[in-house]
């Protein structure tokens, strides 16, 4: 193929076209002019003239705007080899929509210069650096192999940028592919074999995984709407020893490749469709949706054929409004009213929650949290699906708004019921309202009220990362069981902490998926009754002790001027002080605790020694001690401005005494 006049290498050569469309015009108008036309412009446009007027031309219309690639120049063309709008007529058409540049490597029409940078810049991304008018497409070799957990994936350059690549891989997101690694593989527990769909493949790295680790027992599907991202599943697949199924047809060129004596280690089926149509289509007992953003669009297809007691993973990586960097953005996607506010990871958490319940809802379904963990670059929600409008009605009831006081941090969740409060103060444990001026509290929400965790499948989730080796989630894990239960690091045990006796410890829950029953299973035997039933008994009183909604940060309550105690020494004060404590993955000086804000702080105070002794008050210290929420207390100051007076209640004493001081 020839390339198009338009694209050359130096302004000399378009001026040599110039003269050799003019021995054409000349013939055409009269043998002795000296006219000359321009190349690359309709005669309507730009009229022949002299050739020091078609150099100014040339060089300012359309080599000053051209784009430039390997040498070669695409210099902007008005000639009408591109199809226009059929609305303009006249001059109208050659003038506005006639002007555009012609691709290099696919001789694709563009009409914006910056969209033809774009457009070089995705073929440079997908490894397409060299024009087909010069030679052949960029060689493999230019792909670059990476590995994660004994699985090998080729990726494409700037294949941590999802803006430039087709097929997204980012190394950050380990700790999140491991998580889901091991709810499936407590699945794969349950029920034998596991039908389990990763609906956004992009190098297919995470259905790999769950196919080279838990073999016979899962039945992997990796979906991708992208044509390229399907060819870089299936390479990754041969890559690893796969056998590839496509439509239902089974790809045996691996088979050639390998040498003597290696066989498959299993078999990936891969599609070509949008996710929501594959989900509409087919059943699955697990699926994982990991779009780019945010995953609503997807929610109302995963419920409609998930199996019964199958597990749905979500992973939300829209944190710019989930985070509340942008509230409007969160209202449109989620229909949730957020603030920033000390606990915005786990408000993000419950919003993802509460949207996958109203989806469930939608199709009769209900939902139990397994897992909720919102960190710096995503937020992963594993839900359980329970069938029958039951389960979806509790479901449904657990979706309410929240209160919360702009003053004091305090927050509570909005009572059930559709009565109208005459007063939504008096919901607050705080008496801010009465003491501050104006509105102190926002409405949040809705959001889901219940629990983020269940402690049972957590535990089988930390069996199986040590069964296969995953080091790096085992103290994340560990994190999560401390705050499901509400219990320091120093009272974790990897077998619970009602474990009866050895022998009991070493065994695991397992349910069923025709029925609801939870059999408690030792070294790969069934135990007697008398144990199925204690362990059942154990398992419900365990879940119905859930944890604290939402948590403190210790920094965040701090008095300025005083030095804190210790964050492991504060949980033991909480702790001796008769409220369940615990920290939280969402904040490293997060502190999750039963105990109300006014309680938290006086606790605080109290252990809180100050940094300097000359000026510094006492008052609170000692007037806000044994203060129950909404107390009305006196404390007095003492500064270098003499004696002053503060009082009000003891949720609000340690504001004012921070601004007097």
């Amino acid at each position: 193929l020839e390339k198009h006049i338009s694209i050359q290498r130096q302004l000399a050569d378009l001026e040599k076209l110039a003269d050799l469309s003019e021995g054409e015009f000349a013939s055409a108008v009269s043998p002795n002019t000296d006219l000359q036309p321009c190349p690359l412009c309709p005669e309507d446009k730009f009229k022949a003239c002299y050739s020091h007027k078609l150099h100014r031309h040339l060089q300012n219309l359309h080599w000053k705007v051209s784009v430039e690639f390997e040498g070669y120049r695409m210099c902007i063309c008005h000639l009408p080899c591109r199809p226009v709008k059929p609305n303009l007529i006249g001059d109208q058409t050659s003038m506005k929509m006639g002007a555009h540049y012609h691709c290099i490597i696919c001789s694709a029409t563009i009409t914006r210069r910056t969209d033809m940078i774009g457009h070089i810049k995705r073929h440079v991304n997908k490894g397409e650096t060299e024009s087909r008018y010069i030679a052949a497409p960029a060689p493999k070799s230019s792909l670059e192999v990476l590995k994660e957990a004994d699985t090998d994936v080729q990726v494409l350059p700037n294949y941590s940028t999802p803006q430039k690549t087709d097929s997204y891989f980012n190394p950050k997101m380990k700790l999140n592919r491991q998580l889901i690694f091991c709810a499936l593989a407590v699945l794969a527990e349950e029920r034998n074999p596991l039908e389990c769909l990763d609906a956004f493949g992009a190098t297919g790295i995470m259905g790999l995984q769950w196919a080279k680790h838990l073999g016979n027992s899962v039945k992997v599907t990796i979906n991708d709407c992208n044509e390229n991202s399907v060819t870089m599943i299936q390479e990754n697949c041969h890559l690893n020893k796969m056998k590839v199924v496509m439509n239902s047809k089974e790809e045996d060129d691996c088979d050639e490749t390998m040498e003597e004596g290696e066989e498959n280690i299993g078999t990936i089926e891969v599609t070509k469709m949008d996710a929501n149509i594959i989900m509409h289509l087919r059943s699955f007992d697990f699926i994982h949706l990991d779009p780019f953003g945010t995953s609503v669009n997807y929610l109302d297809s995963a419920f409609r054929n998930v199996r019964n007691l199958g597990i749905v993973s979500v992973t939300s990586t829209d944190i710019s409004s989930l985070y509340a960097k942008a509230q409007h953005v969160a209202l449109r996607h989620y229909g949730c009213n957020i603030v920033r506010t000390e606990y915005y990871k786990e408000l993000a958490a419950r919003i993802v929650v509460a949207s996958v319940a109203r989806a469930a809802a939608r199709c009769n379904k209900g939902i139990e949290v397994l897992l909720a963990v919102a960190l710096e670059h995503f937020v992963l929600v594993v839900v359980r699906v329970l069938r029958g409008p039951s389960p979806a009605d509790d479901s449904a009831k657990k979706i309410r708004y929240l209160v919360h006081c702009q003053w004091c941090e305090e927050r509570i969740f909005q009572k059930e019921g559709n009565m109208v409060e005459e007063n939504p103060y008096r919901q607050l444990p705080c008496d801010c309202h009465g003491s501050m001026p104006g509105k102190t509290a926002v409405e949040l929400g809705p959001l889901w009220s219940g629990s983020l965790f269940n402690t049972g499948f957590l535990r089988r989730m930390l069996f199986e990362a040590v069964q296969h080796g995953l080091d790096e989630i085992q103290p994340l894990l560990k994190t999560l069981i401390c705050e499901a239960e509400c219990t320091t690091l120093k009272q974790f045990s990897i077998h619970g902490p009602t474990s009866q006796n050895k022998q009991e410890e070493c065994g695991v829950f397992i349910k069923t998926p025709d029925t609801s029953t939870d059999y408690f299973v030792v070294h790969g035997k069934r135990k007697s009754n008398e144990m199925i039933r204690n362990a059942t008994k154990r398992q419900k009183s365990e879940s119905n002790a859930e944890h604290p909604a939402f948590y403190y940060n210790i920094h965040r309550h701090s008095i300025k001027g005083m030095n804190m105690p210790k964050l492991n020494k504060f949980l033991q004060y909480l702790s001796q002080a008769g409220y369940r404590v615990s920290r939280t993955h969402f904040d490293p000086m997060g502190v999750r605790t039963n105990a109300p804000l006014a309680q938290f702080k006086s606790i605080l105070v109290k252990y809180s020694t100050p940094t300097y002794t000359g000026g510094q008050a006492e008052g609170p210290v000692q007037s806000t001690e044994g203060a129950q929420a909404g107390d009305y207390v006196q404390a007095s100051v003492d500064d270098k401005s003499g004696n002053t007076e503060i009082s009000g209640c003891s949720s609000c004493i340690l504001f004012h005494y921070a601004v007097a001081t």
